[in-house]
């Protein structure tokens, strides 16, 4: 089945079954930080963003997203929020193992996003169920919370 998504904003023509999952269609298609997981989707390796939202690439048939917007870990490094997220991971001395980077990554994202300030609690019962492999949730949040912060003084500096 060929279907039309735009991917890493470029318009494409993913070939795949229906029921294949996408995260192996697109590991297929070269995208190299969609990783095979717990295939559950929680762990977050396969995570990528789907129309803006975080989403777990393995629990997604291929088949369902017709004309959508993806955005893998891959082509999500050379954006500013990136670097947001990261400034604030460091700040908090998170070093990230490249296992569930996308599931952590995507995750602070969308709290970015987000136009309200969110609580420490808000925040940790978001990623609880994320991979503990190379940060414990305490300092997950922080470094959410971080990169918060500094996405908020480089908005109001803009």
């Amino acid at each position: 089945m060929k279907i039309p998504v735009t991917l890493n904003g470029t318009k494409t023509i993913l070939d795949a079954h229906a029921d294949e999952s996408l995260m192996k269609v697109l590991h297929k298609n070269g995208c190299i930080s969609v990783k095979s997981g717990c295939s559950s989707g929680f762990c977050g390796s396969c995570t990528i963003l789907l129309d803006d939202h975080p989403a777990a690439s393995c629990k997604i048939p291929a088949g369902i997203v017709r004309n959508s917007d993806i955005v893998t870990l891959d082509y999500f490094t050379k954006t500013e929020e990136y670097s947001i997220i990261m400034a604030g991971f460091q700040k908090a001395g998170i070093k990230l193992c490249g296992y569930c980077t996308a599931g952590k990554v995507f995750s602070a994202y969308q709290i970015l996003k987000s136009p309200k300030m969110p609580k420490r609690e808000e925040i940790a019962d978001y990623v609880k169920a994320l991979s503990p492999c190379c940060t414990d949730l305490e300092t997950l949040v922080n470094g959410i919370l971080y990169s918060v912060q500094i996405f908020n003084k480089r908005q109001m500096r803009g």
